[in-house]
């Protein structure tokens, strides 16, 4: 299994651990991911906010480099597969958006190719089955809250789960691993996104709900497949506890680094020591 990489700005930036633990979990499990070379960045909220035109073209010019490698793309930012999946939708339904982005990159783009999140290549080709199996490291149990936020669930067309008001695909990968889910109301819910600099009190609001939730349903951590969702839950998360006086102490993991853990991967492949809420606790239970 093959696929054109797509790491995106912050996996080289605030979300390196992501990044870390995508590739090592893709090694174990035998996927390689061929990053795209020379890729730019999606244009994100900005250039969706901006222009039609400016939102396709940026994504664009990192497909049409996959097509021409013959690849399906993949990345595990939300954010990012939000804006490839939906320039590459839109690219393939609108012969003249095709052209006029095909006229800006310089280069033909056919929209030929699909836009996978790493859960989606991890549910259709390695499957749960295979993850039991490759589990070496049981998580012992461990009550995860799995938080999926917006840009995994919505628009519909382009979301990456059968049930986009009720997801289990992570449950049921951490399941396989050991872990034990918790069912809790706030998975979905929006937890500031790209106000994190710009609006800080909407954030500490909608991410301190979504902290205070998770606590209350009997989770011991969450686990998320967004950069900016994991920013503002774990890095934020001092700043509501400072607000308000209360102690959350929710250690936030991308899902990778648990899936990373059970198979066998080390805590420094993991990126562990780069999150803010200290995990250890609940990494120590987990034993070596």
């Amino acid at each position: 299994m093959k696929y054109a990489f797509f790491p995106g700005c912050s996996m080289e930036s605030t979300a390196e651990d992501f990044k870390m633990s995508t590739l090592a979990v893709a090694k174990a499990l035998r996927i390689d991911l061929e990053e795209i070379p020379n890729w730019t960045c999606c244009g994100s909220t900005p250039a969706h906010a901006t222009d039609a035109l400016l939102a396709a073209t940026l994504p664009a010019r990192n497909l049409a480099t996959a097509e021409s490698m013959g690849l399906d793309v993949v990345t595990c930012c939300a954010a990012c597969y939000s804006r490839l999946a939906a320039a590459n939708h839109a690219i393939g339904e609108d012969p003249k958006l095709r052209a006029d982005v095909a006229d800006a990159i310089g280069t033909d783009f056919s929209a030929s190719i699909r836009v996978r999140h790493f859960l989606q290549v991890l549910e259709e080709e390695i499957g749960l089955g295979e993850i039991r199996d490759s589990a070496v490291k049981d998580l012992g149990g461990l009550k995860v809250a799995c938080y999926y936020g917006c840009l995994l669930t919505r628009p519909k067309e382009l979301s990456i789960l059968s049930d986009p008001e009720n997801p289990q695909l992570m449950e049921e990968m951490l399941a396989a691993a050991g872990a034990e889910p918790v069912e809790w109301p706030y998975k979905t819910e929006c937890c500031g996104a790209s106000f994190s600099i710009t609006r800080t009190d909407t954030v500490k609001r909608l991410s301190g709900d979504i902290l205070r939730m998770a606590k209350a349903s009997g989770a011991d951590c969450i686990a998320v497949a967004c950069p900016l969702c994991q920013t503002n839950l774990d890095l934020r998360q001092s700043d509501i506890e400072a607000a308000t006086g209360e102690k959350i102490g929710m250690p936030v993991f991308f899902f990778t680094q648990l899936l990373g853990r059970a198979l066998g991967i080390s805590d420094a492949e993991l990126g562990m020591g780069k999150l803010m809420t200290d995990p250890s606790t609940v990494l120590a239970r987990l034993g070596r």
